[in-house]
């Protein structure tokens, strides 16, 4: 199930139950407390201190309290005054509302700042080496592309749009319940080319110098670049020597894949309207738009923009990498 649901859920919950609690079973406890106390004071003037002792335990209070509670009445019970002044009391909670009520205040936060403004992932494969790494956990800004409804997904105030060079989250078209991370290549209307691994837009090839080659140690070496996309410079892999990409090969089908046109050296495709074309920046090892197609607006998260934490292993924790901490682009 969605996380987003499931916090959705629990806030309605215990926000009912919170509720119920603070406007009407707090009420009812505070004046069965003093119906109590007040009961009490009055065995213990007739001298009947069992009975005053049971009346406070019969309301739910424990039993050394009760006996601290009839010596505090002490003075009261000694005079015809009615019990005015009381002992600081108060009632244990019910089951209810210790396990229910008073999460509300901790998960109706969580879920507002989760669904409005900012939410945690965690990088889980290489498709975006070497701006992300696996097991860099990201903050993603969700008020960037505008605010939306919770679970939903659907925009209600227009606050801004993605960009050429954004790091963006989105729902994988081909099945929403996973959450993808790529960079944003293609805007609506744009005519995108990714051909002998050069890329193109409307025309114009994006200008790229080679950089150091990237090395993983223990796993793999291949070349590196920085790119220049939408004003933003990148870094991206992408081995000279490798065969041109072919999705024509493992394409899966995907909505407007009639815009796309397929060949051994690679794609060329032009976005529709309401749509976005991504790519990862390890350019040979990233299943994205070349492959199963454009990302709608109604499937898009946030902006990705920093890094607060780096472990390769989660339990427990390993790999710990605190220079990996920051912005990126």
């Amino acid at each position: 199930m969605d996380f987003a649901l499931i916090l959705f859920v629990l806030s309605v919950v215990t926000g009912i139950l919170w509720c119920l609690d603070v406007f009407f079973a707090r009420r009812r406890r505070q004046k069965v407390l003093q119906d109590a106390l007040e009961g009490a004071v009055k065995a213990k003037r007739e001298g009947q201190l069992g009975a005053a002792e049971l009346l406070l335990t019969q309301a739910g209070i424990r039993q050394s309290e009760a006996r601290a509670v009839l010596e505090s009445l002490g003075d009261e019970a000694a005079t015809d005054k009615p019990a005015t002044t009381k002992p600081t009391l108060r009632l244990p909670d019910p089951w209810w509302v210790e396990y229910g009520a008073s999460f509300f205040v901790v998960i109706l936060p969580i879920f507002l700042l989760r669904s409005f403004w900012l939410e945690p992932f965690r990088i889980p494969s290489g498709s975006m080496i070497p701006t992300l790494l696996v097991g860099d956990f990201i903050l993603v800004n969700k008020y960037s592309y505008g605010v939306r409804l919770p679970v939903l997904n659907k925009k209600i105030i227009e606050v801004g749009q993605p960009k050429r060079g954004d790091v963006m989250v989105f729902r994988y078209p081909l099945d929403p319940t996973q959450s993808f991370i790529k960079r944003v290549v293609g805007l609506p209307g744009d005519k995108v080319a990714y051909i002998n691994k050069r890329l193109t837009i409307n025309g114009e090839a994006m200008p790229v110098r080679p950089e150091q080659a990237y090395a993983e140690p223990g796993k793999y070496e291949t070349d590196q670049f920085t790119e220049t996309l939408g004003g933003v410079e990148h870094r991206i892999l992408n081995e000279s020597s490798a065969p041109p990409f072919t999705p024509e090969m493992i394409r899966l089908p995907h909505a407007y894949q009639e815009n796309c046109k397929y060949s051994e050296l690679g794609v060329e495709c032009v976005v529709p309207a309401g749509y976005y074309f991504m790519m990862g920046d390890n350019r040979d090892q990233s299943s994205d738009s070349r492959v199963w197609g454009f990302v709608p607006d109604e499937n898009i998260v946030g902006q990705a923009f920093f890094v607060w934490f780096h472990a390769d292993g989660i339990i427990p924790p390993s790999g710990i990498k605190f220079g990996r901490i920051g912005s990126f682009h």
